[in-house]
């Protein structure tokens, strides 16, 4: 497989680039949400890890782009973007649908190009072969599907209540949440990488044991941090989460 490289990568957001960076950690967000996320890490977190969030369709400066509604096309588009950058140790993180989405890029990294990060952090989703016991949400008509985003409680209020502003987000987020629930897990052999577990402890999608199945996923080490905070703790518990993060990204700048 020969992946197209451009100069300008649209795909990749650098809050603060560093071209002496000794490690990337590459930041992956959940459905419907945006580079913002990630925006103050640098700050908090090694002077030699550049931090590059990731920036999907649908959402940001790419609002204008349909947003992807399959995970397979979705993580080869997101593989081709970053190869570029792979050129030096890497990380990569992600929340919910990004936790998946960073798992099934390292796995399609190890089938396709024998590439994986020097660890894999996982945050606010169950282990992948654990399948989901909830029926689709991303096809519910607009009420119910408003419903489930404020039980969800990550997008404001003074979001959910803007009816303008929601027929502009609405695409994008039916369309994360259908690369998510239309997922189907295959077996593969466990990654070689380290894997830390990040999760809420009042998180309703999660719980400790379906955060502990992710041991199954690696070889190597394995860590679980459970956090105050519901399923987007990855806010309300941001300086705990940046604390655990850096001093794991700070044991990995050390044994480069």
């Amino acid at each position: 497989m020969t992946p197209t490289l451009t100069t300008f990568n649209k795909w990749v957001v650098r809050p603060q680039p560093n071209a002496q960076a000794a490690l990337r950690l590459f930041c992956f967000p959940y459905a419907g949400g945006g580079s913002l996320s990630f925006r103050n890490w640098a700050s908090a977190l090694p002077s030699n890890v550049e931090i590059c969030p990731i920036e999907l369709s649908g959402r940001g400066l790419r609002l204008m782009e349909p947003a992807f509604t399959q995970l397979e096309p979705l993580v080869q588009a997101i593989a081709n973007a970053l190869l570029p950058d792979l050129d030096r140790p890497f990380a990569f993180f992600g929340h919910s649908m990004g936790a998946l989405l960073s798992f099934e890029l390292t796995r399609f990294l190890r089938r396709h190009y024998q590439l994986a990060p020097a660890h894999l952090f996982v945050s606010g989703k169950r282990s992948p072969q654990v399948p989901n016991p909830n029926p689709p949400t991303y096809n519910l008509p607009e009420p119910e599907f408003l419903a489930e985003l404020r039980r969800l409680n990550g997008t404001p209020a003074e979001v959910l209540d803007n009816q303008e502003l929601m027929q502009l987000l609405l695409p994008t987020l039916r369309a994360d949440l259908a690369v998510v629930e239309t997922y189907v897990y295959s077996h593969e052999a466990p990654l070689d990488c380290p894997i830390t577990v990040f999760g809420g402890d009042q998180d309703p999608e999660t719980s400790i044991e379906l955060l502990e199945a992710w041991r199954s996923q690696t070889s190597a080490d394995f860590a679980l941090h459970l956090l105050q905070g519901d399923h987007f703790f990855l806010h309300s518990a941001q300086l705990d989460l940046l604390q655990v993060l850096g001093d794991d990204l700070q044991i990995i700048l050390n044994s480069l």
